[in-house]
């Protein structure tokens, strides 16, 4: 059975678990990018909108490793 992310603590931890140690890094490049962050899992969620032009880096480490 498999059980499904339902809320973005989960997703977060979930992402953290799977590169931590590995030395990790993911890049994004944004150019005129929109996205619409939910306030939560559910359907009735309200949305704030993000607006992105850049890098965004994302790295993982450790502390225990360090």
């Amino acid at each position: 059975m498999s059980q499904e992310t339902s809320t973005w603590p989960e997703l977060a931890i979930g992402l953290y678990d799977k590169l931590t140690g590995r030395g990790a890094e993911i890049t994004y490049e944004f150019e005129n990018f929109e996205l619409h962050v939910p306030s939560g899992a559910s359907e009735s969620a309200t949305h704030a909108k993000w607006r992105m032009n850049g890098t965004l880096r994302i790295r993982t480490r450790d502390q225990q490793a360090a």
